[in-house]
């Protein structure tokens, strides 16, 4: 894996949220430099505060988020990403990545994403949203363009439902993470 490695994690908004806090903890635990990007809807589930400690980066909460400098942060950050990892994804998010709607900082920092860059997408939804045929399409589409998915698991979802759709466990994400960093890109 290379020194440091630059990860985007796109949160957006899902009750497993307050699970991404974990994932940007041990991605940076594990040296890698950590920029978290929340849509509005994620920041309905959580602050940006945990992430800004525990990645030890701003956070990004909306396109116009400028640091000095010349260059849009959304460009920048998806310049120098060596993998977005968009934890948790939901129904929407996977439907405007497919479909290459560009409407916030995430989707914006997807389109413009650095070729070399990975796309890993772990979502979490209510599992009949999951096996929707247009889900089922846009994951379609999106593995067909070289994005990764990882889960969504099977258990007890916040709906109340027990069934396909859970976020994928986070230790099982961040290897996914960490190997795909070291894999190159086919």
């Amino acid at each position: 894996m290379p020194a440091q490695p630059n990860i985007v994690l796109g949160v957006t908004g899902s009750i497993a949220a307050h699970k991404a806090a974990d994932i940007a903890s041990q991605l940076t635990r594990a040296d890698c430099r950590v920029n978290v990007v929340m849509t509005a809807d994620a920041q309905r589930f959580i602050t940006p505060l945990p992430f800004k400690v525990l990645s030890r980066q701003p956070v990004v909460t909306d396109l116009y988020d400028e640091e000095e400098g010349w260059k849009p942060t959304h460009i920048r950050l998806a310049d120098e990403a060596a993998l977005l990892l968009i934890a948790p994804a939901t129904a929407n998010v996977i439907a405007r990545l497919a479909t290459g709607i560009a409407d916030d900082a995430l989707t914006c920092i997807a389109l413009a994403l650095n070729p070399a860059a990975k796309l890993l997408i772990a979502p979490a939804m209510n599992g009949k949203m999951w096996l929707h045929p247009a889900t089922r399409r846009n994951v379609e589409l999106l593995t067909e363009r070289g994005a990764h998915f990882i889960g969504p698991d099977e258990g007890m979802l916040s709906c109340g439902y027990d069934g396909i759709g859970r976020l994928w466990e986070v230790g099982g994400i961040v290897e996914k993470v960490l190997e795909l960093l070291d894999t190159p890109k086919t």
